[in-house]
């Protein structure tokens, strides 16, 4: 019980103090995911509209897909960028793996069948309420989705702040690309694995206590996103 109050004292003085490590660490995985959840929105936020007010053949297996990858294992997806910019890969020209841009990419496959559905979802409810509207004012397909977007922007905040909570949370694919590399690919997932393997708990709790306190934000910043948007139909 002694040793586990003392590990909590250092991991509290490691935070409070600002630790050089703890901040470098906690700074990386802040940017590798903020810029993946920025580029899976840019793409994913489009396509969930497009989708949602698109008709065309394969409509149903495409929201089909989009669901199914949703739930695509992590680490499967790191194998799968790991072959692609591995040397003998078709990108691997470019030196990629095993840096920050790496992780970022594996990050972006994650996030963005996820984005994708949850705005799909909600433009898709928004058009059937506009659809009349739109229709009888001869708006374009372009004009449409970018209402619906500009409309939902509250749903779609939620859509892109739950893709942040996964991405900064992940550990088996940002393994495999960025290689968990000191002072370059590890980030606070990553590192609380290795840390906690070589018995520095204090550095894996002071850690955790901020990947808890960044997991805690996102999800009180979704609530109230979600709690304004449910205000602003009433």
């Amino acid at each position: 019980m002694n040793d586990v109050l003392e590990g909590l004292r250092q991991a509290a003085l490691l935070i409070v103090t600002f630790d050089a490590d703890l901040m470098q660490i906690s700074a990386r995985s802040l940017q590798v995911t903020l810029t993946a959840t920025l580029i899976a929105s840019a793409i994913g936020l489009p396509l969930g509209g497009w989708v949602a007010v698109h008709r065309f053949r394969y409509r149903r297996s495409v929201i089909a897909l989009m669901n199914a990858l949703m739930g695509l294992p992590p680490v499967v997806v790191g194998l799968l960028v790991y072959l692609m910019l591995s040397r003998s890969g078709p990108f691997g020209v470019f030196g990629l793996l095993f840096t920050p841009t790496a992780m970022i990419i594996a990050q972006v496959v994650i996030l963005t069948p996820l984005i994708a559905s949850i705005a799909h979802q909600a433009i898709r409810e928004l058009w059937a309420e506009y659809h009349d509207l739109l229709i009888s004012m001869n708006t374009t397909r372009g004009q449409r989705i970018r209402t619906l977007l500009w409309d939902a922007r509250r749903a779609l905040l939620t859509a892109a702040l739950a893709g942040f909570g996964r991405g900064i949370g992940e550990v088996g694919a940002i393994m495999i690309v960025g290689g968990n590399i000191d002072q370059a690919t590890r980030v606070l997932t990553t590192a609380i694995a290795l840390e906690t393997g070589k018995g520095n708990f204090a550095l894996a709790l002071g850690l955790g206590f901020v990947l808890i306190g960044i997991a805690i934000a996102v999800n009180m910043a979704i609530h109230f996103a979600s709690k304004t948007e449910v205000s602003s139909r009433w």
